[in-house]
């Protein structure tokens, strides 16, 4: 049974708690920039299925602004034993670099099949005169 993506989101980080839970560190709206090309040490994408049972991968990607040509990708696999499990999954993406200002699309395929996208805006910063 395919599982539902409960949710998306894109951050600076995620750490795993001595709990068990997860924290998300810096959870972005968009990435401002004082110039460019702009390489971003470390940015994570991170997600979580529920409701469905078997073997599943999970690919995550970056498209660039201009021709949406793809400037990388993370493929996770997982299982969910049934339907009452969920699975939390964390793509990180290190030394990603945008060329200019734009809306970069993040897309969520699981087994190949498009279950979200969604922009990630990069912007410059206004220079104070």
């Amino acid at each position: 049974m395919t599982p539902d993506l409960q949710a998306a989101l894109i951050c600076e980080d995620v750490r795993l708690e001595v709990s068990g839970s997860n924290s998300l560190v810096g959870v972005l709206n968009a990435i401002l920039a004082p110039s460019f090309p702009l390489r971003v040490i470390k940015l994570c994408v991170f997600t979580r299925w529920c409701s469905g049972q078997g073997g599943f991968r999970q690919t995550t990607r970056i498209l660039s602004a201009e021709d949406e040509s793809e400037l990388s990708h993370t493929e996770t696999k997982f299982a969910l034993r049934d339907e009452d499990i969920h699975a939390t999954n964390v793509a990180v993406f290190a030394g990603l670099e945008f060329k200019r200002p734009g809306d970069y699309p993040v897309e969520i395929l699981l087994d190949d099949d498009l279950k979200l996208r969604f922009n990630l805006r990069v912007l410059q910063l206004e220079r104070e005169s």
